[in-house]
């Protein structure tokens, strides 16, 4: 049997019918099909601590080539230490981290978000934290939706680089430019109980600049992501279908458009729709991801999602490994 049957395989007999189910038939798993691993992590800078504040990064002391990136938290502080086993033979290599849960690549649990009572919803489950997710939340079928075209004319407009100003580029909620009702209800038929809807916007490209008021990653809150219409209409879907996709991934700060993020006015008033109506669902989203583009290259419908993701005890979230297991 080839790796690529041997892995599915192993993953199946851990995980059940969702990676079945999102590989198709048997003849899919067949010793013919040519294996894709796609890795959509970015990986993640650390820096040593502060001598005054060992919780703390301290950022013209990188390990190694480390930058810092766009976060709503500290930069990761990795502590190296060793421990010798004889004078001549060796000793250990290892650290101390201290990194937040939203930090790089990572995936929000759907206790991320806590509802107050009035955005509640009659069809909400129980919130669920990090150590709550079973193998089944963390792998499903791929669904894709790529707007990386429309996001590239976009940017065109100003040599392929981002503008804050909506007047050169808009990637404002009623924009085209973000994932719109037509794109999830063109790919209605596809979604089933565990999908993963993975947004290819190929904005993974400007994760650089931590400061949000001058990175191009966060570009004056004016970047591309899935529109609370979108939300709407996947959640029709759902009701329509009677089923529940796992979440939704996407390269980009959050699921939601720069403008859905930062709400209208300075108390992010009608902001994060997607957590608000998503993650009462059961839904996980995962963002930063990267290299997103690449899915595009594997055989239609023929990638699984497995997320790699640590099962912190109450946690809300976690920074994860993330690939893809496709074929070609």
């Amino acid at each position: 049997m080839r790796l690529a049957a041997r892995l599915v395989f192993a993953i199946s007999a851990v995980s059940g019918a969702a990676v079945l189910s999102a590989c198709g038939s048997a003849e899919a798993q067949s010793t013919s099909a040519t294996p894709l691993y796609l890795d959509l992590t970015h990986t993640i800078p650390t820096f040593e601590p502060l001598a005054a504040k060992p919780g703390e990064p301290d950022l013209v002391k990188p390990h190694a080539d480390s930058k810092p990136i766009p976060s709503f938290f500290r930069q990761v502080v990795m502590q190296p230490s060793t421990n010798s086993t004889g004078e001549h033979q060796g000793h250990f290599y290892r650290s101390y981290l201290t990194i937040a849960e939203h930090h790089g690549t990572h995936i929000d649990a759907p206790a991320h978000y806590v509802n107050a009572q009035e955005s509640l919803e009659p069809d909400a489950v129980p919130l669920r934290f990090q150590h709550q997710l079973t193998l089944q939340d963390l792998i499903g079928p791929v669904v894709y939706v790529d707007i990386s075209e429309r996001v590239q004319i976009a940017l065109n407009r100003n040599g392929g680089t981002p503008s804050p100003q909506k007047t050169v580029m808009d990637f404002s909620e009623a924009s085209t430019n973000n994932v719109t009702a037509k794109d999830i209800a063109a790919v209605a038929d596809k979604l089933q109980n565990g999908s993963w809807i993975v947004v290819n916007t190929g904005w993974s490209r400007f994760f650089s600049n931590p400061d949000f008021a001058t990175s191009p990653y966060i570009n004056g809150w004016n970047f591309p992501g899935v529109s609370l219409a979108a939300i709407n209409e996947l959640i029709a879907v759902e009701n329509r279908k009677g089923i529940r996709v796992n979440g939704i991934m996407i390269d980009n700060l959050g699921i939601d458009s720069g403008e859905g993020q930062s709400g209208i006015d300075d108390k992010f008033t009608n902001s994060y729709q997607s957590h608000v109506r998503g993650l009462q669902r059961g839904w996980k989203f995962i963002e930063n991801a990267t290299n997103l583009g690449a899915l595009a290259s594997a055989k239609p419908d023929s990638c699984t999602l497995v997320v790699g993701a640590l099962p912190l005890v109450r946690g809300s979230g976690s920074p994860a490994r993330v690939i893809a297991l496709c074929e070609r």
